[in-house]
């Protein structure tokens, strides 16, 4: 079957333009303004500077040339720009056939640039529950990673537990003293949680704390057993925590590192890279990695003076153990911006070192709720898990307040759905880039731009086409999809293929909900103006499969972005 994008466009135009490759063809090739009615459009001025034309000349010969295939229905010029419509024939019967397979565009049989890709997230600290901000790193390393799977990459998930330091020992310390040998009586990575915090409180009227954290932490160096019996127990306690809330997103890791594995192994290459010269030892007995000639950037001290580690010690080492793992081609940190200054220091170092693999840093913003920044000391940090609950609270309440009649069960299934789409879109509309406050209230909204908005526009396509009871086939009269808003809608499906390669190659997830909110305030403007059951049944046939290719689509975006659909709502 013939994928229809902006590679087949420009696989036209390379039969009849010799001074430019078919990829900067596909590269200028463009699609239009939501006004405009063409599908796609080819502006000539490149070309005129190699022709000596103006490039409204260009467009016209072009246009003269060209041999107009089967699935382009008309070709037109507007100045300088050639433009091209796609026949809605085409473009349902590809989505139709295709089914979930029509995002992957020239991937469906297999991807010939599959490359092996690990992606690291979201690397919590032990010592507390996952806060909120761990959760726009959850959501964007697990779309992320459904998004390469689907573009027929080998993926391969994977986490850092952060295990061992201060700031373990003193949520170990409080337990010690103030714990009684208690166990978890709450969700267990909330348990420990408590007692970071509780450590937090004594500490202010106790300056000694922070002595014995500090001999707390040299005794688990040493070995000590009763030290390393009651860090197993923490440690155990917060990952079975965290499994609880990765589990509800969806989030299943290939490898799991430990801090605790790392960092002696990391001590060692950089060791290794002193005797060779490529590090130097300070007047104090400190390690540096000197960076300011070839790469610009400040030194970095790679081991203190003491001769303890530093965070950066173990990410050598995991670079390492991470491509003997899995062989990767490239290995994706999902990692907030106030970590950016870090990586530039760690690929400088793997490069010093002679590690020469294709490494990213996948950065983002960070997010506050409408109470202000979240901060991450003394118990203020607002949990993931409490936001989660609310915003299911918020989802319960709009399902009961909607469909009273429904048993508890089901209200309370739905509502975990709903609150779980609403969260995860949220999070991926924006840039990563980008910074924002979440507003829970607004973010379960089934009108705004949000995910119960996608799930529900979902939901009324599933509706309207068990009412008409019709079988859907491609066998219509396609002369009958001829309204301005059933135009507009097919021309918003087509794009679908070339969103999902933008998003694959720029790792900008949120070109896809935004996408999505496109789609369907597309479809909400057709079923507006033109009803889908009908006594015309040709018609009702035609548009029945119309709103079934959206539906497809919709389905498989949320599926990318790892939201459920629900069939009623």
């Amino acid at each position: 079957m013939k994928v229809i994008d902006k590679r087949s466009l420009a696989e036209i135009l390379e039969d009849y333009i010799s001074e430019l490759t078919l990829e900067e063809l596909e590269s200028l090739i463009e699609i239009p303004p939501p006004e405009f009615n063409y599908t796609y459009a080819f502006p000539c001025f490149k070309l005129s500077k190699f022709q000596k034309k103006a490039p409204n000349l260009i467009a016209q010969e072009l246009k003269d040339k060209i041999k107009i295939p089967e699935f382009i229905e008309s070709l037109t010029v507007d100045g300088p720009y050639l433009n091209f419509i796609i026949n809605s024939k085409t473009i349902l019967q590809n989505i139709f056939e295709l089914k979930n397979d029509y995002g992957r565009s020239r991937e469906i049989s297999g991807n010939p640039n599959k490359l092996r890709i690990v992606i690291e997230y979201p690397s919590p600290n032990t010592n507390k529950p996952l806060h909120f901000g761990h959760v726009r790193n959850m959501v964007l390393g697990k779309s992320l990673s459904n998004l390469l799977e689907y573009k027929k990459h080998d993926v391969f998930q994977v986490n850092l537990n952060n295990n061992r330091g201060i700031h373990i020992c003193k949520s170990m310390l409080a337990y010690k003293k103030w714990g009684h040998n208690k166990k978890p009586d709450k969700k267990s990575d909330h348990f420990v949680g408590d007692y970071y915090v509780l450590y937090g409180e004594k500490a202010k009227d106790n300056d000694d704390l922070d002595k014995e954290a500090h001999e707390l932490l040299k005794l688990w160096e040493k070995g000590d057993q009763d030290t390393r019996d009651l860090w197993n127990k923490m440690n155990k306690w917060a990952i079975e925590g965290f499994k609880i809330t990765y589990n509800k997103f969806g989030i299943k890791f290939h490898e799991e590192y430990f801090e605790s594995e790392l960092y002696l192994k990391g001590k060692k290459k950089i060791f290794e890279g002193l005797k060779k010269g490529l590090f130097e030892e300070t007047e104090d007995g400190a390690i540096i990695a000197r960076l300011k000639g070839k790469y610009n950037l400040e030194d970095k001290i790679l081991i203190r003076s003491d001769g303890t580690s530093i965070y950066i010690t173990q990410d050598i080492y995991l670079a390492y153990k991470k491509k003997e793992d899995f062989n990767y081609d490239r290995s994706i940190y999902i990692v907030g911006d106030p970590q950016i200054q870090h990586f530039k220091w760690l690929f400088a170092i793997l490069d010093m070192l002679g590690f020469k693999e294709d490494n990213y840093h996948l950065s983002y913003g960070m997010i506050s709720l409408p109470s202000g920044k979240m901060k991450s000391r003394e118990g203020i940090v607002v949990d993931a898990d409490d936001v989660i609950e609310e915003v299911e609270n918020l989802a319960h309440k709009e399902v009961n307040k909607r469909y009273p009649e429904l048993d508890n069960e089901e209200k309370k299934k739905r509502a975990e759905i709903i609150g779980l789409a609403a969260v995860i879109f949220y999070l991926l509309k924006y840039n990563p880039v980008k910074g924002f406050v979440f507003k829970p209230d607004e973010s379960i909204s089934f009108e705004g731009e949000t995910g119960p908005y996608i799930q529900y526009c979902y939901a009324r396509i599933v509706s309207i086409i068990s009412k008409s009871e019709k079988k859907i086939t491609k066998d219509i009269n396609w002369d009958l999809l001829s309204h301005e808003k059933e135009k507009f809608l097919i021309k918003q499906l087509v794009y679908f293929p070339e969103i999902i390669d933008a998003s694959e190659k720029t790792y900008n997830i949120h070109l896809i909900p935004q996408y999505l909110l496109n789609l369907c305030q597309a479809f909400n403007s057709f079923y507006t103006f033109c009803q889908v059951i009908s006594d015309n049944k040709d018609l009702e046939k035609a548009r029945l499969l119309l709103i079934h290719c959206v539906q497809i689509v919709i389905k498989t975006g949320l599926n990318i972005l790892g939201i459920e659909t629900l069939d009623k709502m």
